[in-house]
C-alpha cells in the first residue's frame, strides 16, 4: 500500500505545483463516522491544492489495496474491498490476515 501512495504523490507532483503532501491512513478499529483517511497538501494557489487533494483521494481509492472489515452487531464479519478499486495489472486484492488488530494506528 506504501509503495502506491507514492506512485499518488509522485504524479501530484508531476500535475500540479504542491509544496508538502501528507497522506494517512487508519489501521486498526476504525468505528462508523470514524474518519479513516488524512490527505494534506500544501501549495501557493488554492484551486492547485484542492485538486490534487481530489485526485489523491480517488487514485487512493482506485489503486491502494486496502480492506476493510464490517463487523455486524451479531458479530458477523464480511472483508469488504473499495468499490473503486480497479486493480492493478490483474493483482487481485487481499485482506491481510490480521483481522484481530485492534489498534488505532496510523499508516503514513
Amino acid at each position: 500500500a506504501e509503495s502506491e501512495l507514492l506512485k499518488i504523490c509522485n504524479e501530484i507532483r508531476k500535475r500540479w505545483k504542491i509544496g508538502k503532501i501528507a497522506i494517512a491512513h487508519k489501521l486498526g478499529l476504525c468505528s462508523v463516522g470514524q474518519k479513516s483517511v488524512i490527505i494534506a497538501v500544501s501549495s501557493v494557489h488554492r484551486k492547485e491544492g484542492l485538486e490534487a487533494v481530489q485526485y489523491c483521494i480517488d487514485e487512493l481509492k482506485k489503486t491502494v489495496p486496502i480492506w476493510k472489515l464490517e463487523v455486524y452487531e451479531n458479530d458477523a464479519r464480511v472483508w469488504k474491498e473499495n468499490g473503486e478499486w480497479e486493480g492493478i495489472k490483474g493483482r487481485a486484492m487481499a485482506p491481510l490476515e490480521n483481522e484481530g488488530n485492534t489498534t488505532n494506528d496510523w499508516s503514513i
